[in-house]
């Protein structure tokens, strides 16, 4: 049976761990990179009016999020509508095992799929794991919608009542924010509830969420952490998902 609070606990420690370790300047400019290249994709496959274009509409609050200045967006907008040139980029999802068999599910968004896979399989070669074929972990993830609402000036209660009649499966807090977990065809209505309760959400995306996690410990847990940040600083790597989880008290060890 689909466990929501532990699939959103692993999903979690992964994300807290991503925010410790991101505030560096370079991983600010990577990220703009995976926005703008959304931008970019959502305008190409659904046309550069956000208000027709629920994709568009997304990624164009995930850039106001991250504080993406007004010109960049609108510049990938305009790239991905044709009305400026700009490189073609196409989706494509990897899936694999990492070390002590944690299982990794990897999306992209590429103009060279050759160059791109070749680097995906390198970084699993390189951290002892290994590149599957498709479907060969996605069967443990269950996809769902993903909102994180910022959480200084509401509750967990405010939130939750926002979002329940509009699909809103479970609610889990995260550092200074809140991260509600929908089903995919309640994503859109979640979002325009939190905005019909003007409650801002800084990012919102489809996620592969794990049905079980599965514990690893010792050295085991800086072997799949590298992996993860070996991906995830991939150019074309939009995100990263997997199904560890650790102990706190050793995270808290590594992240010291």
């Amino acid at each position: 049976m689909y466990d929501a609070e532990d699939a959103m606990s692993g999903h979690s420690k992964w994300s807290t761990i991503k925010r410790k370790k991101g505030a560096a300047d370079s991983a600010r400019a990577k990220l703009f990179t995976k926005l703008i290249r959304e931008l970019t994709v959502a305008a190409r496959e659904g046309g550069g009016d956000e208000d027709a274009n629920p994709r568009l509409r997304t990624a164009i609050q995930n850039a106001r999020g991250a504080n993406m200045p007004l010109d960049t967006i609108q510049r990938a907008v305009r790239r991905g509508s044709g009305d400026e040139p700009g490189a073609v980029y196409e989706s494509s999802v990897y899936e694999g095992y990492g070390p002590a068999g944690v299982a990794v599910i990897v999306e992209t968004l590429t103009d060279n799929k050759n160059r791109t896979v070749s680097e995906v399989r390198h970084a699993f070669t390189k951290r002892s794991g290994n590149l599957g074929e498709k479907g060969a972990v996605s069967w443990m993830f269950a996809q769902k919608g993903l909102i994180e609402v910022n959480g200084a000036e509401v509750s967990e209660e405010d939130v939750m009542l926002a979002v329940m009649d509009a699909g809103g499966e479970d609610i889990q807090s995260a550092d200074d924010l809140f991260e509600v977990l929908c089903p995919v065809e309640s994503f859109e209505s979640v979002k325009r509830a939190l905005d019909g309760a003007g409650m801002a959400y800084s990012q919102a995306s489809l996620a592969w969420i794990p049905q079980n996690l599965l514990e690893v410990a010792g050295e085991d847990i800086e072997k799949i952490l590298g992996l993860l940040e070996d991906l995830e600083d991939l150019d074309d790597v939009q995100k990263v998902f997997s199904n560890f989880d650790a102990q706190e008290e050793e995270l808290a060890k590594l992240l010291a």
